[in-house]
């Protein structure tokens, strides 16, 4: 698998004004995906988490999963462990490589895709009992076009009964309130320094320091909590329940994360 010759992430003369879907390639550079697992922890994570992506999985009858956001491998690697059908996919060549090497070191042999998610059918031509996109990844997407697209893609991909689950940052609370960063559940790196550099309601820009003082930089779309929930109900899917931070109540500023579990499966009118 090639890797990116980059040294250094280019957000060109103004990073604020760099709001480009595809651009997440060339943020992932193989310096900062080399440390991404630092930031991750994925011990302290698989206790913080437990087991609600399994249990949510299981509880839906879901078998074959479909990983379209596999990062470094983390949840490919845990629901594998658990007795699911993984096939692992990502936009980012260099995360896809070191995902293979964190599974095979753990005595797994990773099936991956590349895959852009716009053209995920062009790629994938299997159907899936589940997708989960997780990881904040869903806010790479800048334009709502994209987004619709991504999410039609992914509806297309599920059987006909199927299960997507999507998280996001709880950007509500960034844009409202402000950033808090508690990292009690998904950056559980205890070395690592994030924070928001840039916000306004169309870019987050996040700044990741690691304990040598090396510092990375994402440029994220803050999408709300009400807006994706639409957006999911608008392609198709039939329920969307979310959580914050795996828990069923809570009050909207409190999480770090909110998760979408949405359902393909038709559901007549009621009359």
């Amino acid at each position: 698998m090639k890797h990116s010759l980059s040294l250094y992430q280019d957000f060109g003369p103004d990073p604020v004004a760099c709001r480009e879907t595809g651009h997440y390639q060339r943020e992932y550079i193989e310096g900062f995906v080399n440390k991404w697992d630092e930031l991750i922890d994925w011990e302290s994570r698989a206790q913080s988490e437990g087991n609600f992506f399994i249990n949510m999985l299981r509880e839906h009858g879901a078998r074959s999963v479909l990983d379209v956001a596999t990062g470094t491998g983390f949840h490919s690697v845990r629901l594998i462990e658990a007795g699911f059908e993984v096939v692992s996919s990502d936009g980012s060549p260099e995360m896809l490589a070191k995902a293979f090497e964190n599974a095979r070191a753990r005595g797994h042999i990773l099936r991956t895709v590349q895959v852009d998610w716009r053209w995920l059918n062009r790629d994938i031509h299997d159907h899936y009992d589940a997708i989960i996109c997780l990881g904040n990844s869903f806010t790479h997407l800048f334009s709502e076009h994209d987004r619709r697209k991504a999410l039609a893609e992914f509806y297309a991909t599920l059987k006909h009964d199927g299960l997507l689950i999507l998280d996001q940052r709880n950007y509500d609370a960034i844009l409202d309130v402000g950033y808090s960063g508690k990292h009690t559940y998904y950056y559980c790196g205890t070395h690592v320094s994030v924070s928001p550099e840039y916000v306004d309601e169309g870019l987050t820009r996040f700044r990741y320091t690691f304990p040598d003082h090396s510092t990375y930089h994402l440029n994220m779309y803050p999408l709300r909590k009400a807006y994706t929930r639409r957006l999911l109900q608008e392609v198709g899917f039939q329920q969307v329940d979310t959580y914050g931070d795996f828990q069923e109540t809570y009050r909207d500023t409190e999480p770090d994360f909110f998760i979408h579990v949405a359902q393909k499966g038709y559901r007549e009118p009621i009359s």
